[in-house]
């Protein structure tokens, strides 16, 4: 059959939309105060588009460590909440589908047919059969073609697909930050693992030591040349020192936990060797403070939030003006069906409709100042979070300033510790000092060096958290625009949200010097 659907109707509408507005305000982004250097870097810095601005890629390489290189990239694929987020990311993308839907007329094809009991002389056809005295079956039928269009006049629609598109960049955004966080704890529960094998390898040492204290001390006690209570102090000391490498067994069990879950693993399914290696910590580029609105995916979310609620707006205020529909028959009909395509049977109709209330008792306006409270409120957590940026960023190169000095300082002080044990004991085998001067002296070089053990740790885990803050390599120019889905590639994994790739920075020149670089 031959459908025949004019394009008239359809033609003006169009001409009706192409000349149609968009009421609501356009987005622009609001201006934020970034300062020109860090306060904890001396100097101007100057931004660069290339690749001075942060860490890059495999970021995490920096560290040279084996087990962060091996497991970091499998977070972007089998960690579950990146998963999740990831379906989140599909979901907006798909809402952006629907949406956009609504620019476009619906067609739909209507096909019925009939069959009833008529009674004799309603009708004569080769199609009726007689069942009887007075009654006839007849067949009927009809093939419809229609469509409807309600153009966008008012931007509505278009809004709309603003809002919708801006969520979705902001779900992928959440994606980034949410593969960025998870890499991160990874990091930290690395860096916490090696530790805790680092502990262990000191207090085994210290074991052995105590061993041998307690070997000299028992020999000595067994000629009568010491007292007693030297070979119980000794004891003791020893006993202490083997229960704390037995406590060490639980942190070390809870972060290979901690590992094998961040990479989507059940616990027994990763054995994570002793190690004696700890990381090495990184340089990190830190670059000037205005790089760090592209460069935090957290940023980049909360940005588009607020394209989001702008495009809101629109479509409350849309809601003011008529709303105009438009819609066409075209097909044919015929009782009974004998004939149904024959010209005499064609039937065709054109309709509009245009709509608008007159009083709602404010709803309206309501839905108005509603969008446009909620605007405000995602300004306000833009700033915020912007804000917080900066005082992550500063926190982290503090805690790295400070701990360098005071991983100096305890260098120095284990030195002496060691040297002072050293002297406690060979005095107290000349028997001029009683044992607990050397008890006490080899505290001190425990103490101070679990403490010297436990600064490396924060400077590493303040440089993992500085390459979080700082962003981790990504770029809010790798947000994809979901209204172009042609240039909108397919992303088959959770990995291609991952912080792998270079960042395009954007220049923007705020003083002169060199880009500082933290270790």
């Amino acid at each position: 059959m031959k459908m025949k659907i004019s394009c008239k109707p359809i033609a003006a509408a169009a001409a009706l939309l192409l000349s149609g507005c968009m009421v609501g305000p356009d987005y622009h982004r609001p201006q934020v105060n970034v300062p020109a250097t860090y306060s904890e870097l001396p100097g101007w810095t100057q931004a660069q588009p290339a690749d001075a601005d942060g860490p890059k890629g495999a970021w995490w390489a920096g560290f040279n460590d084996p087990l962060l290189n091996e497991l970091e990239p499998q977070v972007a694929v089998s960690n579950q909440t990146v998963a999740q987020d990831y379906a989140n990311y599909q979901e907006a993308l798909a809402e952006v589908k629907v949406a956009r839907s609504a620019l476009f007329p619906t067609i739909g094809v209507t096909g019925s047919g009939t069959r009833e009991r008529a009674s004799t002389g309603s009708t004569s056809s080769s199609f009726t059969r007689s069942v009887g005295s007075g009654a006839q079956i007849v067949n009927a039928g009809s093939l419809e073609g229609n469509v409807s269009w309600a153009p966008d006049l008012w931007g509505s629609v278009r809004r709309t697909i603003e809002e919708n598109a801006a969520t979705a960049q902001a779900s992928e955004a959440t994606l980034a930050n949410a593969t960025l966080s998870e890499q991160i704890a990874l990091a930290t529960a690395v860096i916490d693992l090696r530790t805790s094998d680092a502990n262990i390898d000191l207090l085994q040492a210290t074991v052995k030591a105590y061993e041998h204290f307690l070997e000299v001390v028992s020999y000595q006690d067994k000629y009568g040349t010491v007292a007693p209570s030297d070979v119980v102090t000794a004891r003791t000391q020893l006993e202490n020192a083997r229960a704390s490498l037995i406590a060490l067994g639980i942190a070390r069990a809870q972060n290979a936990h901690a590992i094998a879950v961040l990479v989507g693993k059940n616990p027994e399914e990763l054995n994570i060797p002793h190690s004696a290696a700890m990381p090495t910590l990184p340089t990190v580029p830190v670059g000037v403070p205005s790089t760090i609105l592209q460069r935090r995916p957290d940023i980049a979310t909360a940005e588009r939030q607020m394209a989001s609620e702008n495009a809101t707006i629109g479509i409350a205020i849309a809601a003011y003006y008529p709303t105009v529909s438009l819609s066409a028959l075209d097909g044919f009909t015929q009782s009974p069906l004998g004939g149904l395509l024959h010209v005499a049977n064609y039937v065709w109709s054109l309709g509009g409709s245009a709509t608008e209330t007159i009083f709602d008792g404010g709803e309206r306006s309501g839905e108005v100042a509603a969008a446009k409270a909620n605007y405000s409120a995602a300004v306000a957590n833009y700033r915020g979070t912007v804000l917080t940026a900066f005082e992550d960023v500063e926190n982290d190169l503090s805690g790295l300033r400070i701990l360098a000095e005071q991983a100096d300082a305890l260098d120095t002080a284990v030195h002496d510790a060691t040297h002072g044990t050293e002297i406690a004991f060979n005095e107290y085998q000349a028997g001029t000092v009683d044992y607990t001067t050397v008890a006490t002296a080899q505290a001190t070089q425990l103490a101070d060096q679990q403490t010297a053990l436990s600064v490396q740790q924060s400077r590493l885990l303040d440089a993992a958290s500085l390459i979080g803050d700082l962003g981790g390599g990504w770029s809010d120019s790798q947000l994809h625009d979901p209204r172009n889905p042609d240039k909108l590639q397919a992303q088959p994994a959770a990995a291609a949200a991952a912080a792998s790739t270079p960042a395009a920075q954007t220049s923007s020149a705020v003083g002169q010097g060199a880009q500082p670089a933290v270790q």
